[in-house]
């Protein structure tokens, strides 16, 4: 795994290697010598031998760091058959075929192109999907380290030379302050009860209202004046008493 190039953004870190899709039986096919040197018309699984493959073993498909890799393995050993370096898809290094679903073009390490094919068509669309989100999630991360490196746009708040900043205040008016201030009108009638109009004296006669109650009669408090008595006169010790 060492050989296949940038693996992170330092070679220093210590990168993991992830896997994106694992499948327990894949097709080879060698592609005729005719077909490679028409590729420009685009590639086509007819003619390939498809009822007999040049080899069957598993596919996994890896990501570490950046770095994308299609590995062809052996079942049970896991020795590695072939790889792809996978830098774009699409790509040069997996192609589709435009008469079938099931089978890719690849470029491998030690084989120009050949043929690879699956049993279900539900098989290779997961291999479209796994490199399609692999390489949009670097287009993600790509996009936000460049945000993260811009300087951020400041917004300038200051008042420049010659502008000035309009306020305006809603105030009642004086007569809608005075209005406010009168008594509440309920039903276009002022809260204040009427006056009760006294009874007529025909009224009291006929009995429908009772007279109004007397009042009543205080007697003047007299008060007595006070008399003071005379003043006591010592006997003369020099009278006779009878």
């Amino acid at each position: 795994m060492a050989g296949y190039g940038a693996i992170g953004t330092h070679d220093s870190e210590a990168v993991l290697e992830r896997t994106l899709m694992l499948k327990q039986e894949v097709q080879i096919y060698r592609i005729p010598a005719a077909q490679i040197g028409d590729s420009e018309n685009g590639w086509k699984a007819t003619g390939w031998n498809l009822d007999k493959p040049d080899w069957k073993g598993k596919l996994r498909l890896v990501a570490k760091g950046t770095h994308c890799v299609l590995k062809l393995e052996e079942r049970g050993s896991n020795k590695q058959f072939a790889h792809v370096e996978v830098d774009t898809y699409p790509g040069p290094a997996v192609l589709t075929v435009s008469d079938s679903s099931r089978y890719f073009v690849i470029k491998t390490d030690n084989h120009d192109y050949v043929g690879l094919g699956f049993n279900d068509r539900a098989d290779s669309f997961d291999l479209n999907v796994a490199l399609q989100d692999h390489f949009k999630s670097l287009r993600v991360d790509e996009e936000i380290e460049n945000e993260s490196k811009e300087p951020k746009e400041k917004l300038d708040l200051s008042l420049k030379e010659g502008e000035m900043i309009k306020v305006s205040i809603n105030l009642p008016r004086k007569d809608k302050r005075e209005r406010s201030r009168s008594p509440a009108v309920t039903g276009g009638r002022p809260n204040t009860a009427p006056a009760i109009p006294k009874p007529s004296a025909a009224m009291i006669a006929a009995g429908i209202v009772p007279p109004p109650p007397k009042e009543a009669y205080e007697e003047p408090v007299i008060v007595a004046p006070r008399i003071s008595a005379p003043p006591v006169r010592q006997a003369n010790p020099n009278w006779i008493q009878f």
